[in-house]
């Protein structure tokens, strides 16, 4: 079944038949179409299009008006106002029908229509380091990377995830050294080793490791000599780093799963995944002249960009000791993306500290002709994660806050609230609860806020029942599936004959707004607007449900007209949650 478009669509498309058959050079004109406080929505294009063909605005807005058909099945009415805007009100049956037309739509995708034209985007998103714990900073990487996933695969974009550990360079060598030395340190008597028992493993090793690496000079000679080892792929030295990043990996597998997060071990391809194209990526930059060789280093220079004694700040791709640096690692990834992947779009969410290294990167591959006109790179940068005093997240000690700690506070918070709610809830469901509701109380706090701007953690409100939080989405969506429990053999059914009143009009237009903002969203790579969207259909169910009683409702009609409005709410809120990678239980 296609997709089906929304009120907003249908009134769009009559009135750019209007203008073009009142003005036909306007044909295509965009009658900029929005919602409204005065009415349902309001057209705003007239006054620039009377502009250009030198008419008076509220003379070509009325003749507009009167090639406009008005009645019941979908423009109620129309008036002009001020200097040519038009005040557009929806027929009571067109809203209903529409939503009915949804409703019925199998595919459940509740009019977000596919991309006319899908492409394949690789994404770089969640990339914690090998043999280190993830802390707060992980975080936002990982939550807004995984909810643009969720936004791009559902509009039809080809997806690919990457996740771009740190698993390379000279810090291995001293572990590898160590371990070589104090063979049984990885050793678990306990085959079943959860991810946290495993980073704690590689914690304590990589301290003894760095011990040792700062006190005796002897060893520190032999850890360097492991990492010329490791680079030029001796293989005892590649199987005991392998064996770090799989102890990692078993630790990020468990912090991603914490999260509600799938990763997929053919998703994660780290610096060391790049390691064979670092030669020749650095020939190519040399041969084709974009980079150049200064004081032994392979630098790309730009004239925009200046340290501050003025002079040019460089890229550095190759070191002067023959080394790799993290931009080597990073164009070589934009050449595997865009000539193996065939990547359209390269999206990186990466901290907006590292939008300089970035920039440099991608002015660098624009020159050496891998990206162009038909491939682009951005970087969705986000800020940083503040505690309630305004300051970056830290202990009271001034260490950087670990993620699986602040996330299993979230849960016990949230599984207090659940607990003092419940009401037929065994500890087993509150538990199960208490996970999905704190979860999704750190999600959305990070994914409501525009990724580029800071935010504040503070846990006390996002497990708020009140205000702009997950929880009061969750609520609300809990809310509505009792309902329709309680309605026992009733059954919700659309009835566009039945007049709406004024909140069960507010709540139908915002519910079909739903796949514009879906899109939107996902064009603009901004889950902040599909939250602010999911709020606000929270706030105008809670004045529904105040306003209209839906069980004793006045006729059997009226019954099941009002259930539709809560089951399509419903599933527009659980759709949408979905959509940021946050659960929605079934009782709260």
């Amino acid at each position: 079944m296609a997709s089906v478009t929304s009120l907003s669509d249908s009134v769009q498309q009559h009135l750019a038949s209007a203008l073009s058959a009142t003005l036909p050079q306007a044909a295509g004109a965009d009658p900029l179409l929005r919602r409204s406080d005065r009415a349902d929505f309001q057209a705003n294009g007239i006054l620039a299009l009377a502009k250009k063909a030198k008419a008076n605005p509220r003379e070509l807005a009325t003749q507009v008006v009167s090639q406009l058909v008005t009645g019941d099945q979908l423009i109620k009415d129309v008036e002009v106002s001020g200097p040519g805007f038009l005040n557009i009100t929806i027929a009571d049956r067109a809203i209903t029908g529409k939503l009915a037309a949804r409703y019925a739509d199998e595919t459940g995708r509740l009019g977000v229509p596919y991309a006319e034209h899908p492409g394949t985007t690789v994404i770089d998103y969640a990339q914690p380091n090998v043999a280190k714990e993830m802390h707060v900073g992980h975080l936002r990487s990982a939550v807004i990377g995984d909810s643009v996933v969720q936004l791009l695969e559902f509009t039809g974009e080809n997806v690919v995830r990457r996740h771009h550990i740190g698993d390379w360079g000279t810090q291995f060598g001293m572990l590898i050294q160590y371990l070589d030395e104090h063979p049984h340190e990885l050793d678990h008597k306990d085959t079943q080793v959860t991810g946290e028992e495993a980073m704690s493993n590689l914690d304590r090793l990589y301290k003894a490791a760095r011990k040792k690496f700062d006190s005796d000079e002897e060893f520190k000679t032999r850890a360097r000599r492991r990492v010329v080892d490791l680079q030029a792929g001796d293989p005892r030295t590649l199987a005991m780093w392998q064996k770090f990043v799989d102890e990692s990996k078993i630790y990020f597998f468990s912090v991603f799963e914490k999260l509600d997060m799938e990763i997929q071990d053919p998703d994660i391809v780290g610096e060391s995944g790049y390691n064979d194209m670092l030669a020749e990526t650095c020939r190519l930059l040399e041969e084709s002249g974009v980079a150049v060789r200064s004081e032994g280093a392979l630098c790309v220079f730009f004239e925009d960009i200046k340290g501050p004694d003025g002079n040019p700040v460089p890229l550095i791709v190759q070191k002067s000791d023959g080394g790799y640096g993290y931009a080597a690692t990073d164009l070589s990834a934009i050449r595997d993306r865009v000539f193996n992947l065939k990547a359209n779009t390269l999206l990186y969410v990466v901290d907006a500290r590292q939008s300089l290294h970035f920039r440099m990167v991608f002015e660098t591959a624009r020159r050496a002709g891998w990206l162009g006109d038909d491939v682009k790179a951005h970087q969705l940068a986000f800020g940083t994660v503040l505690g309630k005093d305004g300051k970056p997240f830290k202990t009271r000690e001034g260490e950087t806050v670990r993620l699986v700690d602040l996330l299993d506070e979230a849960i016990d918070r949230a599984s207090a609230v659940v607990r003092e709610k419940a009401q037929d809830l065994s500890e087993e469901e509150i538990a199960e609860r208490g996970a999905q509701v704190g979860i999704g109380a750190v999600k959305y706090a990070d994914l409501s806020t525009s990724a580029n701007r800071d935010y504040k953690f503070d846990l006390d409100q996002m497990v708020s029942l009140n205000g702009d939080t997950s929880v009061y989405l969750q609520y609300a969506y809990a809310r509505i599936r009792s309902i329709l429990r309680k309605a026992g053999e009733t059954r919700p059914a659309a009835h566009p004959e039945l007049g709406l009143s004024d909140a069960e009009r507010a709540l139908g237009l915002h519910v079909d707004a739903f796949a514009q903002t879906v899109a939107e969203a996902a064009a603009e790579y901004a889950p902040h607007k599909l939250a602010a969207y999911l709020y606000q259909l929270a706030s105008l169910y809670t004045s529904f449900y105040d306003k209209c009683p839906v069980l004793k409702a006045e006729t059997p009609a009226q019954v099941e007209n009002r259930l539709f409005l809560c089951d399509i709410t419903a599933r527009t809120l659980h759709q949408g949650m979905a959509l940021l990678g946050i659960r929605t239980p079934e009782k709260l």
